[in-house]
């Protein structure tokens, strides 16, 4: 069995990120195709994930209406709140078809079988809807524990999307906008459940270049998973790794890069403490006075290590990208620091915003 380096596996995992010198997709479908799927996170602390990842990678001509274009105009779809190339459906169509069984949701669909029949007549005759144009009809309501408690509406229209008969098309501010599947998806052959498994986890590989023998990289893909690739070991790294074969003995040069929470690269807290040995949790949901590095703190990149955290935030009303704390968990050198100075000066340009230090 092949022995990798630390560096080497960190090296093969950043350069399937796109986070390397070399030249990078052209537009975000390339880039999403590249990736296997694109996270939709709407916090905007300091931008929505999605836009800040297409950014890490094309850089300032990145324009957020790419992303609302690829999506309206059938090249992106979305599903459990990522969003993937519209050539990758096939792949995702058998499992559509089981998913309410899977994920216990059949039994309370089936109760409110009236309130599914209601929900897609009207998308039907009306066209797009977002969850405030559609009334509450369920005869049962959805128990949880949670948030999710007694909503009804966006439960089902959930529901009815994880289960392949809507599809998201845009978005009005948060609010997702719904169709029917079979006017946004075209009549595509579903690929076999098993093959289609076995495509996903290449694919999912190729975008991580290394990733743990055990788990998939986030909870979303975890469902599928199979075993693909070259089993590998990593020097003084525990666990059992699986390479893509076609990212071995490849050159690389780094950059530095300012990353979002969720970005590909940091998919797999796991991953990220064992290959890069960096200390990170998004802290957004704990108490102010027991977080380490901020609210929304950025991982930096630079080269094949992940070197620090820029606690900042988007103060859009006064113009103003606010850098709280650059957090150096290593000492940086002038080098690095003006590199680290540029990426912050960049993004916050893109951004139309000018940086204040507080």
């Amino acid at each position: 069995m092949r022995e990798l380096t630390r560096e080497q596996a960190r090296r093969i995992a950043v350069r399937a990120a796109l986070l390397d010198t070399r030249e990078l997709p052209d537009d975000v479908v390339a880039m999403v195709t590249d990736l296997a799927m694109l996270r939709v996170e709407l916090t905007t602390t300091v931008a929505p994930a999605a836009d800040h990842i297409a950014w890490s990678r094309l850089g300032s001509s990145y324009r957020p209406r790419d992303t609302e274009r690829a999506l309206s105009g059938g090249l992106l779809f979305e599903r459990g709140w990522m969003l993937r190339p519209m050539a990758d459906l096939p792949l995702f169509l058998a499992g559509m078809k089981t998913w309410a069984e899977r994920a216990g949701a059949t039994r309370w669909m089936e109760a409110n079988a009236d309130f599914v029949r209601s929900i897609l007549d009207r998308i039907g005759d009306d066209g797009p809807l977002t969850s405030r144009e559609i009334a509450d009809e369920a005869v049962e309501p959805w128990p949880s524990t949670g948030w999710t408690n007694n909503r009804n509406v966006t439960q089902m229209l959930e529901f009815l999307h994880m289960s392949g008969r809507l599809a998201v098309v845009g978005r009005v501010a948060r609010l997702r906008i719904w169709d029917l599947a079979e006017r946004v998806f075209d009549d595509v052959p579903e690929v076999p459940r098993d093959e289609a498994a076995r495509i996903r986890s290449e694919r999912i590989l190729r975008a991580c270049g290394v990733m743990r023998d055990s788990i998939a990289v986030s909870p979303s893909e975890l469902h599928g998973i199979v075993p693909v690739g070259e089993p590998v070991t990593i020097e003084g790294v525990p666990g059992r790794w699986r390479v893509d074969p076609s990212q071995l003995d490849r050159p690389f040069v780094g950059r530095t890069a300012l990353l979002s929470p969720f970005d590909r690269l940091m998919t797999d807290p796991a991953r990220v403490a064992r290959l890069f040995e960096f200390d990170y949790a998004l802290e957004m949901y704990k108490p102010v006075r027991t977080r380490i590095w901020g609210q929304f703190a950025l991982p930096i990149l630079h080269g094949d290590r992940l070197i620090g955290k820029v606690d900042a935030r988007s103060d859009r009303d006064a113009g103003r990208f606010v850098v709280h704390r650059v957090h150096e968990d290593v000492d940086f050198t002038a080098a690095i620091r003006a590199a680290v100075d540029d990426e912050i000066e960049a993004f916050a340009s893109w951004l139309t915003l000018d940086v204040v230090r507080d």
